[in-house]
């Protein structure tokens, strides 16, 4: 930490307090302790653990009006590293972290050392744009340089491929022998190369990884906060031994390439478990691999935390309320159905209610509820599940997904005789979940009478805290006049009315010339400007007047006519209303829920 000059410390002293990170009378004592102790102030603070280094590097940065980044998690680019030599990278305690705007990001320690970012940016030969980072961050970084995403992988690799191209033969014969899978499990290489991406994955908050094979190489890519973004190739010839070792950990037969094959496991990333599902397909130029990561730290169980508001919130709480019925939600792959299943259970759990889940795989383990892995290999399927769960007096039953017509008949009966059953399918809509379930061959009277409320979600990047206000163009105002229509007040009295209704704090007038919206500001740490998700929904109760369009087997548009009729919001209007509340943006929007939805 550079030293402060008395006005700064002062300054950020003051910043502490208007923050809420300390107290006033705080400070005064801990300055007392500190100068007791001949120790500097701040370094006295985040030694005894009052502020966090990230917490202090921040607040020093907002005070200097040095931009900051948190380097806790990021992974930096081996040939952004190899701008910067490592030894000169120690020396200033500065480290390279990517390109932007034709110059090169550098965060480091002393961010207003104009001696020693000029001498970086003669050394670099580029001009630089300055970043503050804290020194545990930068040291994390500095690591990176031993060991690296494509170094590790690569370095690991190279001399197994260059072994398998003089003795492809002797490889071949070996790979059909027990010899040749002991030697795959034990294979260092192979495992760092693994390792490497998984860690690089998790640590980049990546919800899937694809190990996809070409012709002459083996492409990587990873899902990071819903986009899909490649991140190395590797020789072909790695990838045999690749996905064998996938194969061997997910304990599935390394010698099957003719058929699909679903595994899981779990590995452990710094102090995080996470749970890993497999799923490996035979492609043209070999087995592809898609990883789905599930990491449960850091997620909150809230419903309001995960973006339900206003209309959608209070339909289904009043859902919650009922003893028995079905709460479903719908979605594609990925869109966070699961995750609002445990919120649900989350909002009702507690000691007067027995909670029973049957799920493929358990993604979050909870205390207090009885949750059941669905094993297909000894016949424990969704269906055969449930009708044990419900020998087993619940009070609640939460099926992970509804496949098949047995199991939605199950659900149904569960639901009929006294129990409240959460579960998800597969539609576009909210609306198209009641058409779905007649398609499986569940009598429309039988829908009508247990279904309460039925939920529609898509899951949208969510701009970074560091955001910038601008205009609305041309294009964005008309877009917003036409999705949110009559939505938004059309007076000041009407505001505060309209904002609590809709759960949104800062809704503008209707009929503007512009609209407020935001855009997050790019950094290492947030690229696009966008950092973690969110999600959009679309909520409506099962009325009467839904009831009778059910049994007469209408179609999901025109469910999604009586449903925004009695004031559903739709998925494109909740994410417009998120977007100019300064969540994301409204392309992001147009990205996810598209016209479909308007």
């Amino acid at each position: 930490m550079s030293v402060l000059s008395a006005d700064i410390q002062t300054q950020v002293e003051e910043h502490l307090v208007k923050t809420g990170l300390l107290k006033a009378n705080e400070i005064k004592k801990l300055k007392e302790e500190a100068q007791s102790k001949s120790q500097p102030f701040f370094s006295y603070l985040v030694s005894e653990d009052h502020l966090t280094n990230e917490q202090l590097t921040k607040t020093i940065a907002t005070v200097t009006n040095v931009p900051y980044v948190n380097l806790s998690r990021a992974i930096i680019d081996p040939d952004i590293l190899a701008l910067l030599p490592q030894e000169i990278a120690e020396r200033y305690m500065a480290v390279p972290l990517g390109k932007m705007q034709h110059r090169l990001v550098v965060a480091m320690l002393d961010a207003d050392n104009v001696q020693a970012v000029d001498f970086l940016s003669n050394k670099i030969g580029h001009p630089l744009k300055v970043y503050a980072a804290s020194e545990e961050g930068i040291r994390r970084v500095l690591g990176q340089y031993k060991s690296n995403l494509n170094q590790d992988i690569v370095g690991a690799l190279g001399e197994q491929v260059k072994d398998d191209a003089n003795n492809k033969a002797e490889d071949d014969k070996k790979k059909r022998t027990n010899e040749g899978i002991e030697a795959i499990v034990q294979d260092s290489p192979v495992s760092k190369a693994l390792s490497a991406i998984l860690e690089y994955a998790a640590n980049s908050r990546a919800s899937d990884i694809h190990i996809e094979p070409l012709e002459k190489e083996l492409k990587i890519r990873a899902r990071i906060d819903g986009v899909l973004r490649e991140i190395m190739r590797l020789p072909k010839a790695t990838e045999a031994p690749l996905v064998s070792r996938i194969k061997i950990l997910s304990s599935l037969k390394i010698d099957e390439h003719r058929i699909p094959q679903d595994g899981q496991f779990t590995v452990k990333v710094g102090a995080r478990e996470i749970d890993l599902r497999i799923a490996i397909s035979p492609v043209v130029w070999g087995e592809q691999v898609v990883i789905r990561l599930l990491d449960k730290t850091g997620t909150s169980l809230l419903l309001e935390d995960m973006g339900y508001r206003g209309r959608a919130l209070r339909t289904i709480r009043e859902a919650l309320k009922f003893p028995n019925g079905m709460v479903l939600t719908s979605g594609p792959t990925g869109s966070g159905k699961s995750t609002s299943m445990y919120a649900l259970i989350q909002e009702i759990k507690n000691d007067e209610v027995n909670i029973v889940t049957l799920e493929d795989p358990v993604e979050y383990k909870m205390s207090g509820v009885n949750q059941i892995q669905v094993n297909a290999d000894v016949g424990l399927t969704f269906a055969a599940g449930l009708r044990s769960i419900l020998r087993q007096d619940p009070d609640v039953v939460m099926v992970g997904e509804i496949r098949d017509k047995e199991t939605a008949q199950l659900a149904v009966q569960a639901a009929l005789t006294g129990h409240l059953v959460f579960s998800t399918l597969h539609t576009n809509s909210a609306a198209g979940i009641l058409p779905r379930l007649l398609d499986m061959g569940i009598e429309p009277f039988l829908i009508a009478s247990t279904v309460r409320c039925v939920i529609g979600q898509r899951l949208v990047r969510r701009l970074n805290d560091e955001k910038e206000e601008y205009k609305s163009s041309g294009p964005e105002h008309a877009a917003i006049e036409s999705t949110l229509g009559n939505l938004l007040p059309a007076t000041e009295a009407d505001k505060a009315k309209v904002s609590e209704d809709l759960g949104y704090k800062s809704l503008p007038l209707r009929g503007q010339s512009a609209y407020t919206l935001y855009k997050g500001k790019d950094s290492p740490d947030a690229r696009g400007g966008f950092k973690g998700r969110m999600g959009l929904y679309e909520v409506f109760d099962v009325s009467d007047a839904i009831q009778d369009l059910v049994i007469k087997r209408s179609t999901s548009s025109e469910i999604q006519k009586a449903a925004r009729a009695q004031g559903m919001i739709t998925m494109r209007e909740d994410g417009y209303l998120k977007a100019l509340d300064g969540f994301t943006s409204l392309a992001e929007v147009d990205r996810v829920a598209g016209e479909d939805n308007a």
